[in-house]
């Protein structure tokens, strides 16, 4: 009989089993029937389409240009209708909602406050808004017997001139729900380098951040975001295989910018069905996941934008074991490599690991194993 361990999941047991989710953008994650009301609602008429299911099969073809700067155009009409309160703390509460119904336990979604004050709100009204739809979607989600913990991380536009109060704003917000601080946009020309200050600020104050580094740019954004400015883990990070070189005998050699990130564990926010989109990968097969698993780097599976991508943490599994012949022990791994990478306290992190991520895939197995002894014993009673 096959081993519980050599079990490639199913579409069911992948929605059931606990997941972690890093990269995941507020504002790229609306429902798109939300999308319509909102606009109605605040008299938004840029819309491509006011009928939800077109909207959202638009948001995806836009997205799948294969350009990061076009996939950043589709933010502008996420962006206007969510400039009041109560769409913010709608959006964010059916963030929550929706990641707990598929299996997520944590999460830290990301949104810059800086893109939602056209309404009048302050950035302090932002943040909070925001926080009090996760807290909604929490009691929704247990109410309907999921559960879920979601962190906030705020991020600063790389083009803009506004990191350094950010970054103030998630410090002082960081007992409220914040988890961290990110800077996000187009990487070339806006180096990470630029926005020093914010990131000397946050170490000072000994507070977490990541950046986005190595997904449209290469090397140099991942060498910066980590040597210059000290990010504790790194958005997206695909670009790191352009430092790892492999022979034709299969035989493998790690640059030392490769092998510093492997040393040191860094944390690799990847997000495989966002990377195809933006040109970070051509297919599924050629996804340098498959590689940095093998050499046993810090990945996490992340959606990065759930609406642009058509995407969710089950989905982005879907097609890693069908692509790579994942188990339940390769989701396990990426999961608590997630975990151990997350912005909460150690104690937090490893109860989590240890009596929500653990059992559950222990469960997961179990349940397999017994469902194979039950069709052998059948089978066996057949022929006799």
């Amino acid at each position: 009989m096959m081993s519980p361990t050599l079990h490639v999941p199913g579409q069911d047991q992948i929605r059931r089993a606990p997941k972690v989710l890093l990269h995941d953008h507020l504002d790229g994650g609306l429902r798109p029937g939300t999308i319509v009301d909102l606009a109605l609602a605040s008299g938004y008429e840029g819309l491509p389409e006011t009928e939800p299911d077109k909207l959202g099969i638009w948001f995806r073809e836009a997205a799948d240009s294969g350009s990061l700067e076009r996939y950043l155009e589709t933010f502008a009409h996420t962006c206007a209708v969510m400039q009041t309160r109560e769409a913010l703390v709608r959006v964010a509460a059916e963030c929550a909602e929706d990641l707990a119904a598929d299996g997520v336990v944590y999460a830290e979604v990301r949104y810059a406050p800086e893109q939602h004050l056209e309404g009048g709100l302050t950035l302090e009204e932002v943040v909070e808004a925001v926080n009090e739809g996760f807290r909604e979607g929490e009691q929704r989600a247990r109410r309907a017997g999921n559960r879920i913990r979601v962190g906030a991380l705020l991020t600063a536009m790389r083009h803009a001139a506004r990191s350094l109060e950010i970054a103030e704003l998630a410090n002082r917000y960081r007992d409220q729900g914040v988890a961290g601080f990110d800077i996000a946009g187009a990487e070339a020309g806006f180096p990470p380098t630029r926005h020093l200050d914010a990131f000397e600020y946050l170490k000072r104050e000994n507070n977490h951040f990541t950046i986005h580094a190595g997904e449209a740019f290469g090397l140099p954004s991942i060498w910066q975001a980590l040597q210059w400015c000290g990010a504790d883990r790194l958005g997206h990070g695909v670009r790191i295989i352009d430092d790892i070189e492999v022979a034709d005998d299969g035989g493998v050699k790690l640059g030392r910018l490769a092998s510093y990130v492997r040393d040191k564990r860094i944390p690799l926010e990847l997000c495989p069905t966002s990377n195809l989109q933006t040109g970070a990968a051509a297919s599924y097969a050629e996804h340098p996941i498959g590689l940095l698993r093998k050499l046993h780097f810090r990945a996490t599976v992340n959606t990065d934008n759930r609406l642009m991508s058509g995407t969710s943490m089950s989905r982005e599994f879907e097609k890693l074991t069908e692509t790579f012949g994942y188990t339940l022990d390769d989701m396990q791994w990426f999961t608590v490599n997630a975990m151990k990478s997350a912005f909460i306290p150690f104690d937090e992190r490893l109860a989590m690991i240890n009596d929500v991520i653990k059992p559950g895939y222990a469960e997961l197995k179990s349940e397999w194993l017994f469902e194979q002894t039950a069709a052998t014993s059948v089978s066996s009673t057949s022929v006799g």
